[in-house]
């Protein structure tokens, strides 16, 4: 019996979604306001699932604050109250979109985890617009 587990969890920080090989007019016509050149942020809300079977002597599937702190260390830590596109090195040279960061937490969060698990990412980069990746 395989059951999933999930944890919130969230960060803030900026970006600006740009292609080096448009030009400024094109930019701002796919981009718009994402395109602007100070940048501008947004207060990402993240939920890991996990899902595996249920170990029977612990009873869990993932032991909670194993999962916390995989997600401190490899996402609130590197991302929160950062530039993406500066200070984060899996963007310098890909465009910080919802798209692309779902799929690098997903990236820095599997590896850390026993390939026994099957591992699903939401991300909301607002309340109303979000993405999830399950490695598919």
């Amino acid at each position: 019996m395989k059951v999933t587990v999930h944890r919130k969890a969230h960060f803030n920080a900026a970006h600006r979604l740009h292609n080096q090989n448009w030009s400024q007019e094109r930019n701002t016509e796919i981009f718009g306001l994402c395109n602007n050149p100070n940048y501008h942020g947004h207060n990402y809300e993240l939920i890991v699932s996990v899902k595996g079977e249920i170990d029977p002597l612990t009873g869990y599937v993932i032991d909670m604050k194993i999962l916390k702190d995989i997600i401190y260390e490899e996402v609130e830590q590197p991302f929160d109250h950062k530039n993406l596109n500066l200070d984060v090195p899996e963007f310098k040279d890909l465009n910080p979109t919802a798209e692309n960061i779902v799929v690098v937490i997903w990236d820095k969060i599997k590896k850390r985890l026993d390939a026994k698990f099957d591992l699903e990412v939401t991300l909301y980069e607002t309340p109303r617009n979000f993405v999830t990746y399950d490695g598919n």
